[in-house]
């Protein structure tokens, strides 16, 4: 059984790979799959052909790169990094 990767922007964009198994790891929902050197990797399930296409993406048809919902998560998360002082304010730049 095999895997096709089917996210765009990713290197193995169009390869099928062999399907080793899917796995819930860590809030992530992974597939598991041997490279043509045998070497063990995995790559989120939803950018695979194992879980069926986005319905935001396919209406999107390539004409938006993030979702709202993921923007507004990263900007949370930005946010978080700033009042700690671990992420640069943008002064300056």
């Amino acid at each position: 059984m095999t895997v096709r990767v089917t996210h765009p922007f990713h290197p193995r964009f169009g390869q099928e790979l062999e399907f080793v198994k899917r796995l819930l790891t860590w809030r992530a929902d992974r597939v598991f799959f041997f490279d043509e050197a045998g070497t063990l990797g995995s790559l989120p399930a939803e950018w695979t052909d194992v879980t069926p296409p986005d319905g935001f993406v396919v209406v999107a048809g390539g004409r938006v790169p993030f979702r709202t919902s993921c923007l507004l998560e990263l900007a949370d998360r930005l946010a978080v990094l700033r009042s700690k002082g671990s992420a640069p304010s943008g002064e300056g730049v």
